[in-house]
């Protein structure tokens, strides 16, 4: 773990820590906005699953308030024209995800990360463990850490951990505590943590 926590501390003396400082002040902003701009950021994260997250980025651009009123046909038509690799049952996924908009936002208010996240879970078809905590992460709860392939390989090569062949919910939360330990010893949250990870793996400090 020492040679990650050294990596990590050079990260965070660099240029690095005033982008990775942006972007958690965006998603911050993005929390305090409407149900509408907050789900139209549930919809970002449902597009991301075993998708590309810079084109999720552009097709969340092109599409905007789309996500709020087209038709699963006319959303999964979008879709498909601007590239995505799963259009039917992510507009399918979005569209049914509306039915809970007005009760997301009570449910934000009304209960702490990890109970939102197992609420998200269960309730929004296309959401597991990843997206639901890269959607709270993105709307600025920082104490929930997003596990995709990126940051199991970085684990993996750093020797923390061994690749899983899946995630299950205990392995995700095995490993959510392990980043946690991390986060702790540098001094970040867990969102900045992922921001750090991710420009290691990437070079970018995306959302």
């Amino acid at each position: 773990m020492s040679s990650l926590i050294n990596d990590l501390k050079h990260l965070i003396d660099s240029e690095v820590k005033n982008k990775v400082n942006t972007r958690i002040n965006e998603f911050t902003k993005i929390g305090r906005s409407n149900v509408d701009t907050i789900f139209k950021e549930l919809c970002f994260c449902i597009l991301t699953a075993n998708f590309n997250a810079r084109r999720s980025i552009k097709i969340q651009r092109e599409i905007d308030n789309g996500f709020l009123f087209l038709s699963e046909e006319e959303l999964a038509d979008k879709l498909k024209k601007l590239g995505h690799r799963y259009p039917k049952s992510r507009a399918k996924y979005i569209v049914n995800a509306r039915e809970y908009k007005n009760l997301l936002e009570k449910v934000l208010k009304s209960h702490n990360e990890k109970e939102i996240r197992e609420w998200l879970v269960e309730n929004i078809k296309g959401v597991g463990y990843k997206e639901a905590s890269h959607f709270l992460r993105n709307i600025g709860f920082k104490n929930l850490a997003i596990i995709d392939f990126h940051i199991v390989d970085l684990l993996s090569r750093y020797n923390l951990i061994v690749k899983p062949k899946s995630l299950s919910k205990r392995k995700y939360l095995e490993i959510e505590g392990l980043l946690r330990k991390i986060a702790g010893k540098v001094g970040v949250s867990l969102a900045e943590l992922d921001l750090y990870l991710w420009y290691m793996e990437t070079g970018k400090v995306l959302k």
